[in-house]
């Protein structure tokens, strides 16, 4: 496989992205996110059983076209984006558990992939398109989110300061919204939106929006922290469509690549649209960790609790402590001054 020039800077950009995120997160954070079972198979849950079943559902419903149905599939099918990690961090939901979350997923995405849509496409096409996929740009993409979120944690650990944490939130923060400028103009084809019937545009962004309301009731069922199931809902509905779309210049070409490609491009939009307007509200309604009275310009560029909570409860700590410490010393002197008196 011959990889292309403008794959290689995407490439890079995403490696950057995921480093950013996963190097914000202190390693302590982590190793205590692994633990973290309920979180983790919640989500895992949502992502891998819940939303490609809702992506198959909707195909039935709408009776989806070959091309725009198998590429649905595939979306839904695919492991959380590299998107959801910024999200997570740029609304203040808990970081930790999103780079957890993403880096599990990952890794089992290598199976649930062709399974999930080996049995939707046969259940819905009768069809199999394994043998078509372009596994070889699969392989290569997790393994730069894979090395990205080791590297990144490696050096949150042997770099444990908050001002390293807080350059990389920086830097993650720069790769995200240079992803979004590079995959506008750096493609030398472009797939028009417009023109395509009624239901495309109604049936494509609908298992987002039907993911996050399994995802609100399912983690708060759960009993999960707000601000966990602000994360597992992210995690659900934020697909990696680069995925879907490598996926498609492998199987089609001409009038029906244009016609494919327009599922993930508009599930690309649709997901950030929807999901941060999901965050805005969750953020109001207290469930992340930003103050809800506080400026939005604040809780953007801000992270709350995912760089430096535990060292500000460690400094609260050795506050508290120094006080017992001085009560502890006045009570003894004070005790001392009475036996002398007596």
């Amino acid at each position: 496989m011959r990889v292309s020039a403008i794959a290689i800077g995407g490439y890079i950009i995403l490696f950057f992205l995921i480093f950013g995120m996963s190097a914000t997160v202190e390693f302590s954070s982590f190793k205590t996110q692994t633990q973290n079972k309920i979180g983790i198979v919640t989500g895992l849950f949502l992502q891998f059983i819940v939303l490609p079943f809702l992506g198959f559902l909707v195909v039935k419903i709408f009776n989806s076209s070959y091309l725009s149905g198998i590429t649905l599939l595939i979306v839904t099918s695919s492991p959380g984006g590299s998107y959801s990690n910024w999200f997570c961090s740029l609304f203040n939901a808990d970081l930790a558990l999103s780079v957890t979350m993403t880096a599990v997923s990952t890794i089992l995405s290598m199976a649930t992939l062709p399974l999930n849509i080996y049995i939707y496409s046969q259940a819905a096409y009768g069809s199999d398109v394994l043998n078509s996929l372009d596994w070889a740009g699969l392989a290569i993409s997790l393994t730069v989110v894979m090395v990205s979120i080791g590297s990144g944690l490696f050096l949150s650990w042997l770099i444990n300061t908050v001002k390293f944490r807080t350059m990389a939130n920086l830097v993650g923060n720069i790769a995200g919204v240079a992803i979004i400028i590079y995959s506008v103009v750096a493609p030398e084809e472009t797939t028009k939106l417009t023109g395509r019937p009624w239901y495309f545009y109604v049936a494509t962004p609908l298992p987002i929006v039907l993911g996050l309301i399994f995802s609100v009731f399912i983690s708060s069922y759960a009993q999960l922290k707000k601000p966990e199931r602000v994360t597992v809902a992210v995690e659900c509905c934020y697909q990696n469509t680069g995925i879907a779309i490598s996926s498609c210049l492998a199987i089609f070409e001409g009038d029906q690549l244009a016609e494919a490609l327009g599922v993930p491009f508009y599930y690309t939009g649709m997901q950030s649209i929807i999901l941060g307007l999901f965050c805005l509200f969750a953020w109001k309604m207290g469930w992340t960790k930003a103050p809800a009275d506080e400026a939005i310009w604040k809780i953007l560029l801000n992270s709350y609790g995912n760089i430096d909570h535990d060292i500000s409860q460690s400094v609260h700590d050795q506050i508290n402590n120094s006080d017992s410490l001085q009560i502890m010393g006045e009570e003894k002197q004070s005790k001392s001054k009475e036996e002398s008196v007596s």
